[in-house]
C-alpha cells in the first residue's frame, strides 16, 4: 500500500478560495478569497469512465484534485489552477491514513465556484 505521494505527483500549482464578508467602502459583500495559495498539487481529469459513472454532464469538466493534507478544506470553496476555476463537488477525501493528502472532486463549467 503506498503510503506517500511521490513528489513528481504534485507538479500543479494551485490556490483555494473561500467565500468570506469583506468589508469595501463601509458595507460587506461577499467575495473569494485566498485561504491557501501556491499549493503544490495533482490536477488530473477524470477518465471517460471515471466521468461517466460521476454522471457529469457534458457542461462540465470533472477534475481530481491531489493536495497534501491539510486542515478546513471544505466543499464550500473553490480551487484555482492557472485561469480554470473548480468547483469541490463533494467532501474531501483523506487518504487511508486521514493525514497525507486529500483528494478534491472538482468541475468546471458550473459557475465561478460559488
Amino acid at each position: 500500500m503506498l503510503t506517500e505521494k511521490p513528489a513528481g505527483d504534485f507538479r500543479h500549482v494551485v490556490t483555494v478560495q473561500d467565500q468570506q464578508r469583506v468589508l469595501v467602502d463601509g458595507e460587506y459583500e461577499l467575495q473569494w478569497v485566498d485561504v491557501a495559495k501556491d499549493i503544490a498539487a495533482s490536477v488530473v481529469p477524470l477518465s471517460g469512465k471515471d466521468f461517466i459513472a460521476a454522471q457529469a454532464t457534458q457542461s462540465q469538466m470533472t477534475t481530481r484534485i491531489v493536495i497534501r493534507w491539510r486542515p478546513g478544506i471544505t466543499s464550500r470553496m473553490r480551487v484555482l489552477h492557472g485561469t480554470e476555476v473548480y468547483s469541490i463537488v463533494g467532501p474531501p477525501l483523506p487518504d487511508d491514513t486521514g493525514r497525507r493528502w486529500l483528494t478534491l472532486m472538482c468541475a468546471t463549467g458550473v459557475g465561478d465556484g460559488s
